[in-house]
């Protein structure tokens, strides 16, 4: 039986300048806003924090959160 990643959040491994793909899935969740994220949209993310951002600005508020 053939299982779909449709609708399933993916795990990734944030690298950096790329990520990989541990557990697959269609998208991840912004750690800011908590808006989900298409992989194929995703372009921000901390890989020291291992956080993926839905954009630019939820990128630097992460960045004021510490």
């Amino acid at each position: 039986m053939l299982m779909s990643n449709r609708g399933r959040p993916a795990h990734i491994r944030y690298l950096s300048g790329s990520y990989r793909v541990l557990v697959p899935g269609d998208h991840v969740v912004c750690a800011v806003t908590h808006q989900p994220i298409p992989l194929s949209e995703l372009r921000y993310w901390s890989a020291e924090r291992q956080e993926p951002y839905v954009d630019a600005w939820a990128a630097l508020k992460a960045e004021g959160r510490e």
